[in-house]
């Protein structure tokens, strides 16, 4: 099982991430959310990442020169693209809001696996809502699947069970506050998904 920490913008929380076996941490360079981090920032975080554990940056309507730049100055290995966000030359996950449908991203033969995530109440947030979504709605879907949206240690053994994804990505109920992780939910959280 894949287990992704997303929102990571300091080096105690994804040092911490790491030490309970996270296989990827997510970077969010989308300025209008409360995890956002600069590039220099994860670059700091991303040279003391050991390399079998994913840095991935989180990328909203952004264009692929945009991304190429931040990911060679980030050191990242995938981009998750949200909205219009395109990238090249870089691995490639798909977000997509359960409300949206995922047709799009199944066709797309660059996108390495689909995050199928809640919309947020508004409409306006992407990703960190702390929401879920239907999880079966995931099962069987022809295509590398990570689900997220309102992960935590009570929940993700289920929404294992139920959508039968390649990986799992939890944030904002794992914070003490927004951008601030809280170990010991992490700990848990990765703990329950590895042993699903």
């Amino acid at each position: 099982m894949m287990v992704k920490i997303c929102g990571i913008t300091n080096r105690d929380d994804a040092l911490a991430a790491v030490e309970a076996g996270a296989s990827a941490i997510g970077f969010n360079f989308y300025r209008d959310s409360p995890r956002y981090i600069s590039s220099s920032g994860a670059a700091l975080i991303a040279e003391k990442i050991p390399a079998n554990v994913w840095k991935v940056g989180i990328f909203v309507n952004e264009g692929a020169e945009t991304v190429a730049k931040i990911a060679l100055n980030a050191g990242l290995d995938v981009a998750q693209l949200y909205g219009t966000a395109e990238a090249r030359g870089i691995r490639i996950w798909r977000a997509c809001r359960t409300n949206e449908g995922i047709s799009s991203g199944l066709s797309d033969k660059t996108v390495e696996a689909l995050l199928l995530d809640a919309p947020s109440e508004d409409d306006e947030e992407y990703g960190g809502t702390g929401r879920t979504f239907d999880w079966p709605r995931a099962k069987g879907v022809p295509k590398k699947i990570i689900i997220a949206g309102g992960l935590d240690a009570s929940n993700v053994a289920r929404a294992i069970e139920e959508a039968q994804p390649w990986g799992v990505d939890a944030c904002s109920r794992l914070e003490k506050s927004p951008g601030l992780k809280d170990h010991d939910k992490m700990r848990q959280f990765i703990r329950a998904a590895m042993q699903s």
